[in-house]
């Protein structure tokens, strides 16, 4: 491993936050923590942590011994100013004293050492670093050294590898006890450079930023040599030959960790990878053996869980594929909830969580993540992936161990570590929504406001993605011709294999010839047809493919028009292709309800969109003699109706759980156009 630290860089640093009002300390913290955390064999989704010891003038003018500790769940990576709160290093210090702390006594006191309390809190390790006397101090969960370490014999192979540069600490879960445990190695012989945590991660220290950050590099390097040295090489054998779908695995998995709840399902995203270690990693003899171990370092374990799913599919025949999965997800289940209540003792005020699998690697084809959302998805690829390569490198190297079951319990219902994971209260989340028409007025909107309530959002639109002007940041974009239904049942496949399926569809995209009947062409009837109808049908009828094996219902939301009841004067190719989009939606309601599925439409009139533009509005008011604003509003409501409100209305039928076959009309008022 090679040491990143720049001299140059480390001034800019210095010079950028000083503009801030940051002291130098503070910015060289900032720089070497950032320098790991951009390395996702160190530290990975808010693991790890760093400090810095130093002072400052409070407001009461009085100079304070302080520390700037990483907050709890901040990410290394992106870290600024703010996720560094400062607390009193002399208060920290008495706490040295007690003999005994619990966690909340713990977070109490480091809360009420803080010097703003509108900071994060500050990382459960905090202790741990105030009691070393060191000014920079680093902690990371480096592969490499927990390749070496997770070992049946770890002593012996620091010992051999490190000599008396590093002191060894037992292993023992974050926080009091762990900090005062550290600190007595450290007293014991006060010239190591760092200490190694067993089954846990490597902390180094110094008086200045680069050797701290430099002895971090130094230490994992010597372990990566010797794993290099002594690994043992394994027979490969080639699995990802298997024609298995992706996409049919991935919406059977999301099939058997949706959990029903009320009038609809808590869903979850199911993502995909295939990485090439794996068939290094499948070809293993005692894969089942060390991937039932634990995990790799206990803060894993909030994202992953203790262990994977293995499934096997390398030699079975597609038509086993559905009943395999459902009995190995729920075979997982059972064991879950056994494994809970023999450690339920260990936390006796534990409510069970999810007892699906966060991580199912299958053999012939590769590895699924699961997560609340798909950012919790990716972040479990990331994790799982990491995890799962220290693991075959330490079976490579020797034998992997992880800690005993009972702390795995521990740590995985430790509320300390359970509070980086925030659960949210929004009503779509856990949902995949896909909205064709997506960068258009309406669609994008509509896009905008399904993301704000938790969806995972999947643009679809025929612009190129350097072409894109909108803010599409949080949502995914697949540029399609909905018009070609090959390309259609291609790009679901692909959402399949990120997402794990979907949930809602929004029908969206669309255009309006202006013609009248005497002049309109059949060349501009089929161009009307083939986007406002054929392409409505081909996204459906795929995408409901995908709900019907899902088995989690789903909802289908069509943009019809007023059109299609309120025709309009030279608009008889879109009015005639929205007035069938009309019976199409009843049509699918016909079919498909016995899954479940609801299908709902939307009825507007005069939105500002990519149908009408203000070139179009202009021509009109202008026609009629009336202003912009007359002409917008020009309903019964005297109000213009904006494409927010279309967004509205798709959300409240998104939630309607008990409405298909329903029409929303937005238009702010015209009895013509209204139902019944």
């Amino acid at each position: 491993m090679k040491s990143k630290y720049n001299e140059n860089e480390a001034k800019s640093y210095i010079k950028k936050y000083a503009k801030r009002g940051v002291p130098k300390d503070l910015a060289l913290r900032i720089y070497t923590t950032q320098l790991l955390g951009n390395d996702p064999t160190v530290v990975l989704h808010g693991g790890g942590n760093t400090s810095v010891k130093s002072s400052l003038d409070t407001l009461l003018g009085k100079n304070e011994e302080i520390i700037y500790v990483k907050g709890s769940g901040k990410d290394m990576g992106n870290i600024e100013e703010d996720g560094f709160p400062a607390l009193e290093m002399k208060n920290l210090l008495s706490m040295r004293k007690f003999i005994e702390l619990d966690d909340f006594q713990m977070v109490n006191y480091q809360r009420k050492y803080m010097l703003d309390t509108s900071f994060p809190n500050a990382s459960v390790e905090t202790l741990l670093h105030a009691f070393l006397p060191h000014k920079f101090v680093d902690h990371s969960h480096s592969n490499a050294i927990l390749s070496l370490i997770d070992q049946p014999n770890p002593e012996k192979i620091c010992k051999h590898v490190f000599g008396d540069e590093m002191g060894i600490v037992p292993y023992i879960m974050p926080g009091f006890e762990l900090a005062k445990k550290a600190s007595e190695v450290f007293d014991k012989n006060p010239n190591v450079k760092g200490l190694i945590l067993l089954n846990h991660g490597i902390f180094t220290f110094a008086n200045n930023a680069k050797e701290s950050y430099e002895r971090m590099i130094k230490y994992i390097t010597k372990a990566e040599k010797e794993l290099t040295k002594k690994s043992k090489r394994i027979r490969v054998s080639k699995y990802f030959e298997k024609k298995i779908s992706i996409s049919e695995v991935s919406n059977l998995i999301r099939q058997q960790i949706a959990n029903k709840r009320g009038d609809d399902f808590e869903r979850k995203v199911v993502h995909f990878n295939k990485p090439k270690f794996f068939d290094e990693l499948f070809s293993h003899p005692n894969l089942k053996k060390f991937t039932n171990e634990g995990p790799v370092t206990p803060d894993h374990v909030i994202r992953i869980k203790s262990k994977p799913l293995i499934i096997d599919l390398s030699k079975e025949k597609s038509n086993n594929l559905e009943k395999i999965i459902i009995q190995s997800i729920q075979n997982f289940k059972e064991i879950y909830k056994k494994y809970f209540k023999r450690n339920h003792k260990y936390n006796s005020t534990a409510s069970m969580l999810d007892p699906y699998p966060r991580l199912i690697l299958v053999k012939g084809i590769g590895i699924f993540s699961t997560g609340p959302t798909f950012k919790d998805a990716k972040i479990a690829m990331d994790v799982g992936l990491n995890s799962l390569s220290v693991i075959l490198q330490a079976a490579k190297f020797g034998n992997f161990k992880s800690i005993p079951e009972k702390e795995i319990f521990r740590m995985e219902y430790w509320p300390l570590e359970l509070a980086k994971i925030k659960n949210s209260s929004q009503k779509l989340k856990g949902q995949v929504a896909v909205v064709t028409g997506g960068l258009g007025g309406i669609g994008y909107v509509t896009a905008q406001k399904f993301k704000a309530e938790g969806a995972d959002v999947i643009i679809i639109d025929i612009t190129s993605s350097k072409d894109i002007k909108q803010d599409i940041t949080g949502m995914s974009y697949i540029k399609c011709d909905i018009t070609n239904e090959n390309k259609i049942r291609d790009v679901f496949k692909q959402i399949s294999s990120i997402y794990g399926g979907v949930d809602i569809l929004i029908s969206n995209a669309g255009f309006a010839t202006v013609e009248s009947l005497e002049k309109l062409t059949k060349q501009q009837f089929d161009k009307s047809f083939d986007l406002n109808l054929f392409a409505h049908h081909y996204f459906v009828k795929h995408g409901v493919e995908i709900m019907k094996r899902q088995k989690t219902r789903g909802v289908v939301l069509f943009n019809i028009s007023k059109q299609a009841v309120n025709p309009g004067k030279n608009y008889a190719a879109y009015g005639l292709t929205k007035a069938a989009l009309l019976f199409l939606m009843k049509q699918y309601v016909t079919e498909y309800s016995d899954y479940g599925i609801r299908f709902n439409g939307v009825n507007a009139d005069r939105i500002r969109s990519g149908l009408m533009t203000d070139d179009m509005i202009t021509k009109r008011s202008k026609a009629r003699g009336l202003t912009i604003k007359q002409y917008m509003s020009g309903n019964l409501l005297k109000q213009e109706v904006k494409a927010i409100d279309v967004a509205d209305a798709f959300y409240h039928l998104a939630l309607s759980y008990k409405s298909t076959a329903s029409v929303i009309t937005v238009d702010g008022g015209n009895l013509e156009s209204s139902f019944r």
